[in-house]
Order: structure tokens, then C-alpha cells, then sequence
């Protein structure tokens, strides 16, 4: 296993997939760790996220990528303490003085997109805020877990904005044009309970329960074949990126071609000899 980057601003822990195989498969978890900012996305953190995106999809050890954000730390004394927050959006301060020249390289090399590109599964993991380019984040994860007390929210309009990192198509895409459109445009919050409702989040979590659930989810990818899971992946993507005669095809000829492989040889051997499937990854 390749050494993940370093950064102070986003921490990343990766943890032994059980009964791994091939041996040596991780859980990663990246923590964006401003929690005196609510995690609030700086340039600093976009960079590390873009940059922990390039070395686990080159590294063959990482199957799982969970993304979360740190807790509140504890405060000064006579101070209330501040917030659960996943990522309260972007860092508003980035935004003075810039003209849209200066924005455009930044949402063209975004961390949204190297996040939605990852070829292996991605889980975002929210306790609290999920706010613009938060809730963008989370959306660029192929699921969601979130806590009651969590608050998801687009609200770019009060600032005379709109969303910018995929989240007027992503939003869309999961919970339907009318919703996406009260969310984008009145910029109101909702919460766990109705993100779970109409959809927006996978499953809904009480926050000592969190961690272990979202793992519980995570380790189960882990143990399939790392190159079935990406075949995965890809098929159910094109539900989203071709029309509809288009995708049928697309998962045709990924659900032919695997019959090319070994791991398809070994599970369904392993099925008809009631044994474990011991994957190759190939």
C-alpha cells in the first residue's frame, strides 16, 4: 500500500477490510478536519480532497472511500460549543473580489468531480451541517448516511448564487425536479428526517450508531470482487449519464464481458462448492 497524502485539513484513516481478499484491502476514511470553521471547504481542503482522490484510485488497496467531517472541538470554558457539521458549505471569504475568470479554473478542476469520478464506492458520512458545497460533497458519494440532527441545504441563493459543483444535476437526479427545485431556489434547510424521506440519504442513523453502521455498509463492498465492484459502479452510472435504450446496452456488454474474468470463474465456483470466494480482483 502506497503512503495517502498528508494534510492537517483533511485527515485520512484507513482501516483492514475483514477477511480481505486480495489480502490487504482498506476501508479509507477522510475526515475534513476545520472543525473551528464547521469543515467549511477552503482551497486548502479542496486540494486535499482532489489529492487523497488520485492515490486511492491508484492504490488496489483501497476499496471503500468514506468521507465525513471532524467533530466540534471541545469549547473554552464558558463558551457554548459549536456544531456537529459534514462540511457547512464553502468558505465564503474565497469568494471577495473574484470575477468569474478567477472562479472558473476552480470549478473546472473541482473536488466535487474527482470525488464523483472515483471509480470505487464512496460513502459520505454526515453528523450535522451539509450546507452548498457540503451538501455537494455528500451528493457526490454514491450513498449517504446521515443523524437526525443533521441539515442539508443549497442555500447559494442568498448569496446571489446558484450551486456550482454539480449539485442543481445531482440534487435533480436524486430527489426529483420539484424538490430540487424548492431546495436550489428558497435555500432553506431540511433535516435528517426529511432528507431520508424524499430520498437525499440513504439511511438514517442515531449519531452513536453512525460510525459503525456506515463501516457495516462499507466492509460488506470491501469483501466483493474489487473489479466487479467498479463493473458495478459503472452500469448503474450509465442509468444516469445515457438514455434509457443506451444503458441497456452498456450493461449488457459489462455483464458479458465479465464473463471474461476470473473473479467470475471463482464466484461462481465458490457459489456451486458452498465456499467463501477467495477474489483475484481481475
Amino acid at each position: 500500500m502506497s503512503a495517502p497524502p498528508e494534510s492537517d485539513v483533511l485527515l485520512i484513516e484507513n482501516v483492514p477490510v475483514t477477511n480481505s481478499s486480495p489480502v490487504g484491502g482498506v476501508v479509507s476514511i477522510w475526515t475534513i478536519n476545520r472543525p473551528d470553521k464547521l469543515n467549511a471547504l477552503n482551497a486548502e481542503v479542496n486540494s486535499a480532497l482532489k489529492a487523497a482522490c488520485g492515490w486511492a484510485e491508484s492504490d488496489d488497496t483501497v476499496r471503500v472511500i468514506i468521507i465525513t467531517g471532524a467533530a466540534p472541538n471541545e469549547p473554552p470554558e464558558g463558551k457554548r460549543p459549536k456544531p456537529n457539521a459534514f462540511a457547512a458549505g464553502a468558505d465564503i471569504s474565497e469568494f471577495v473580489g473574484k470575477s468569474s475568470a478567477d472562479v472558473r479554473p476552480i470549478f473546472d478542476e473541482n473536488p466535487w468531480e474527482s470525488v464523483w469520478n472515483l471509480t470505487k464506492p464512496t460513502i459520505g458520512m454526515v453528523d450535522g451541517f451539509a450546507l452548498g458545497g457540503g451538501a455537494e460533497l455528500a451528493l457526490s458519494c454514491d450513498l449517504r448516511l446521515a443523524t437526525p440532527r443533521s441539515k442539508f441545504g443549497t442555500p447559494e441563493i442568498n448569496l446571489g448564487l446558484i450551486p456550482g459543483g454539480g449539485g442543481t444535476q445531482r440534487l435533480c437526479r436524486l430527489v426529483g425536479y420539484g424538490r430540487a427545485m424548492e431546495m436550489v431556489m428558497g435555500g432553506e434547510m431540511i433535516d435528517g428526517e426529511e432528507a431520508h424521506r424524499i430520498g437525499l440519504i440513504n439511511h438514517l442513523v442515531e449519531a452513536d450508531e453512525l460510525l459503525e453502521q456506515t463501516m457495516t455498509l462499507a466492509q460488506n463492498f470491501a469483501s466483493k470482487s474489487p473489479h466487479t465492484i467498479r463493473v458495478a459502479k459503472a452500469a448503474v452510472r450509465a442509468a444516469l449519464e445515457q438514455p434509457f435504450s443506451a444503458g441497456i446496452l452498456a450493461e449488457r456488454d459489462l455483464f458479458c464481458a465479465l464473463f471474461d474474468t476470473a473473479d467470475m470463474e471463482i464466484g461462481v465456483n465458490a457459489f456451486l462448492n458452498r465456499e467463501n470466494a477467495e477474489w483475484t480482483g481481475a
